[in-house]
């Protein structure tokens, strides 16, 4: 499925919020000192963030832009090396205070590899570990799963 096929999914069948705008998605870029990505930019412009399933509880909240944040300041409440690397952000919150992870720090085919967030062993990458290659390929594993933590597996 497309990133646009799988946006127009989001709107359809989901609760996503209104686009960001260029220059919020620019200010964005200024105060984290990164820049979105193609899958990322291509979301944010389509809407700055969405509930998947059901909108009160649900199985994935993407996060809107300004409320991206280093995953140790949101997960440990300490911007420090110690809390976790500086390179991971929060881009989507799962129940059970869990998240999915964006790593600014490594990128394939120029997107950013996505993380599981996992809270009680946060931050040992042997349990956050990559799940997916591009925000496209977790969106798409997201809209497939049902409200599922698709990633993990069945006898884990």
């Amino acid at each position: 499925m497309s990133m646009r096929e799988m946006l127009e999914e989001v709107s359809r069948l989901h609760h996503a919020r209104p686009p960001a705008t260029p220059e919020q998605i620019e200010a964005f870029e200024r105060s984290v000192g990164w820049r979105l990505d193609p899958d990322l930019r291509a979301f944010y412009l389509y809407c700055d963030g969405a509930d998947l399933f059901d909108p009160v509880d649900p199985a994935f909240s993407f996060l809107p832009l300004n409320r991206i944040r280093r995953a140790r300041v949101v997960m440990r409440k300490d911007d420090t090396d110690r809390a976790g690397p500086a390179s991971w952000y929060t881009i989507a919150e799962v129940q059970d205070s869990n998240y999915i992870l964006l790593d600014v720090g490594q990128q394939q085919d120029g997107r950013y590899l996505i993380r599981d967030g996992y809270n009680e062993a946060f931050p040992n990458p042997d349990y956050c570990r990559e799940i997916a290659n591009s925000f496209s390929e977790f969106l798409g594993g997201a809209l497939r799963s049902n409200g599922r933590w698709f990633w993990l597996r069945e006898d884990a």
